[in-house]
């Protein structure tokens, strides 16, 4: 059982045996695709998810990403019988080759310089709570279910980032409520605590994060990953350190066709049309 990195391929190649792929007008969509047993990771799909969004650091051709399952649900995580049983017959150093390869699938989420949106609907749980916790927006559904189960199969909560991140996206005593207790969190509280940007109705879901996508994806994508590559980095900035950082981040910007592009436009009195460059 190997969890090393594989070759990674452009976009345009990559023929996913794990999930559905689709790329459309720069949006590429991620769709898991186990809807039989709601959409669960595997050793495979986890490895080959990596291997996607590390591509995916590499194509200019592709400007925003969305994650979403198939069938009602998301992802009811890791398989219960692929992964779970497997694991608990492995030694330790096996089990850290385990661990650290999926943490590489959030390092690579957040590495990317696209904007990643997951589409959430039913059951959002274990290491699919963590796939949508490193995403950059969350979209979800009064269905959706998310939950943090580690501790539910005697695990800590500290799993692939969850005590660095999600303590971030929804502050600490909640996250800690969550790490804690395996609780689900269902969609109206989900957005009430900032975890779901916002809700909305089960067949609109897939239509309007692919909408907001193509929008993201057709504005101007060098500031949006410089945006993106800020808000990783400065995480572990002093404020000062962080106003620094953002000047020498917006005066490259300023150095782009596209900032010019927007005060030509906004000086003819139309809207600009980005380019990403």
């Amino acid at each position: 059982m190997s969890f090393a990195n594989t070759t990674t391929l452009p976009l345009a190649t990559f023929k996913p045996n794990h999930f559905q792929l689709e790329v459309s007008d720069k949006v590429a969509t991620v769709t898991l695709n186990r809807p039989e047993k709601k959409n669960p990771l595997t050793f495979a799909s986890y490895r080959e998810l990596t291997d996607f969004f590390l591509a995916a650091q590499k194509d200019e051709a592709i400007a925003a990403i969305v994650v979403t399952g198939a069938g009602g649900n998301f992802s009811s995580g890791g398989d219960v019988f692929e992964i779970i049983g497997p694991l608990v017959a492995m030694e330790t150093k096996e089990l850290l080759k385990f661990t650290r390869m999926t943490g590489e699938l959030v390092k690579a989420i957040r590495a990317c310089p696209q904007p990643v949106i997951a589409a959430i609907d039913g059951i959002c749980a274990g290491a699919g709570a963590i796939v949508a916790m490193a995403s950059d927006i969350r979209l979800g559904t009064a269905e959706s279910k998310i939950a943090f189960l580690f501790n539910r199969v005697g695990l800590a909560g500290c799993d692939m980032g969850a005590c660095a991140m999600l303590p971030r996206i929804i502050g600490q005593g909640r996250a800690a409520e969550l790490l804690y207790t395996g609780r689900v969190l269902r969609g109206e509280e989900a957005e009430r605590w900032g975890f779901l940007n916002r809700l909305v109705a089960k067949d609109a879901l897939i239509g309007e994060a692919q909408t907001l996508a193509s929008e993201l994806a057709n504005g101007p994508t060098f500031a949006n990953a410089m945006t993106k590559r800020m808000l990783e980095m400065e995480w572990a900035m002093s404020v000062e350190s962080a106003i620094e950082a953002e000047a020498v981040a917006q005066a490259l910007c300023m150095q782009t066709e596209d900032f010019a592009r927007a005060y030509r436009a906004f000086a003819a009195k139309k809207q600009p049309v980005f380019e990403g460059n």
